[in-house]
């Protein structure tokens, strides 16, 4: 099957629940993470947030993305994913892990083979779009 028709009804497939599992097992990774774990927290902290603003944050973009309700784009407006991410630095390991530490979780909360290979490439593409230092 198409990637970007499969894209569109990988909400139909997981739900709500199945996103908020996976975005769940995703943060947990992030908290104890060498890499990811000191740059989420000098982001929330900067931002008088917690993980757990960041973490409804990725659910609502991750539903909204793959077919689901629009609250990301009702709450925050287009993703703007390279700008948004423009004050971090984002280099190829911190890429990498973020794509490891969501395929960890992918794997922790049994994401369907077809739903995961829909949403491989989208988060490898998208990885490699925020990489802003070499």
């Amino acid at each position: 099957m198409d990637h970007n028709l499969l894209e569109t009804r990988v909400y139909s497939i997981l739900g709500e629940d199945g996103f908020a599992r996976l975005v769940a097992a995703f943060y947990r990774r992030v908290e104890t993470d060498d890499i990811l774990g000191p740059m989420y927290r000098d982001s929330t902290e900067r931002a008088g947030e917690t993980l757990a603003d960041a973490e409804r944050r990725l659910l609502d973009f991750l539903i909204y993305r793959f077919g689901g309700p629009a609250r990301y784009i009702e709450r925050r407006g287009h993703p703007r994913l390279r700008a948004r991410h423009a004050p971090f630095v984002i280099d190829r390991a911190a890429a990498d892990r973020w794509v490891a530490l969501m395929d960890d979780a992918m794997a922790e909360t049994q994401v369907p083979a077809d739903a995961a290979a829909a949403m491989r490439p989208f988060f490898a593409h998208a990885a490699e779009l925020m990489i802003n230092r070499r």
